[in-house]
């Protein structure tokens, strides 16, 4: 009699489990060499091509004044000058009463922004006080003028004050700058005839005054200032603001624009005044 040889089953253990184990841990193993499924038929995803036609969106180019290469060298037989010439549409924005220590760096940043030059009528103990301030107002171009020492009233001072008023503050700028002024403006406005044709003898500087005030010591607004600058300006004009004071400074930008947008051109007053002495 032939022996069987049987297969002894635990209780409960079904006959082809173990096979069937066997493979549920092979394809275990084969999924995990799969990658992770991301949702995305890749193999059917269609092929890109970079896109040369796009372009940034344009942005606005800020207004700029056109390069103005005008001599500043003149002589003059005039003492005084409150414009220039009508036939050109020339501008001289003048700021009176700096350096300041906040307000002059802002406002050099915006005239650089737009390739403007202007012309500073400095205090000669403001200077004294920010040379550096001094220094990047000639290192950028523009032109620099003497407005006293102590921005006292000269038709209230002896000839030797007004002599000392202008000296100190000429020798500040000397050696703040290395330049030496073209050109003045009394405080206030104030100087008798006789006392500019003495400081036109004595220092060659021809007396500036104005011919658009827009009244900005007055503290009117920024929209104020920026209105009359813009609505009063004309061929010619030398316009007048104080750069120690903030909203002054704060109506520069759309003063500035609005003024380009009407198709005037920014000079210093140095390059204005070549204009007259060249005819």
């Amino acid at each position: 009699m032939k022996r069987r040889n049987v297969l002894h089953l635990a209780p409960g253990v079904i006959l082809g489990a173990t096979a069937c184990s066997s493979g549920k841990k092979k394809a275990a193993q084969a999924a995990s060499q799969k990658p992770l499924a991301t949702g995305l038929n890749t193999s059917s995803a269609p092929k890109t091509q970079p896109n040369t036609q796009y372009r940034p969106p344009a942005y606005t180019q800020r207004l700029r004044n056109p390069d103005m290469n005008l001599p500043s060298e003149f002589r003059s037989a005039t003492v005084t000058y409150n414009k220039g010439l009508s036939t050109h549409p020339y501008l001289a924005m003048t700021f009176d009463d700096g350096p300041h220590p906040q307000n002059t760096p802002r406002l050099l940043d915006m005239l650089r922004a737009r390739n403007i030059r202007a012309t500073f009528y400095v205090i000669g103990r403001n200077v004294d006080r920010y040379p550096h301030i001094a220094r990047r107002i000639v290192a950028e171009g523009h032109e620099i003028g003497n407005h006293t020492y102590t921005h006292r009233k000269l038709t209230s001072l002896s000839d030797a004050q007004v002599r000392q008023e202008m000296q100190k503050t000429q020798d500040s700028i000397a050696r703040a700058t290395g330049v030496k002024p073209r050109t003045m403006r009394p405080p206030y406005g104030a100087l008798h005839t006789r006392q500019r044709q003495m400081v036109f003898n004595e220092f060659n500087y021809p007396t500036i005054m104005w011919s658009v005030d827009p009244e900005d010591w007055r503290r009117p607004g920024v929209s104020v200032v920026r209105s009359r600058l813009i609505n009063r300006a004309h061929n010619g004009a030398i316009l007048l603001a104080h750069d120690l004071h903030a909203p002054t400074v704060d109506a520069m930008p759309g003063t500035f624009d609005g003024l380009l947008r009407k198709g005037y051109q920014f000079v210093t007053v140095s390059q204005m005044l070549t204009q007259r002495a060249s005819v």
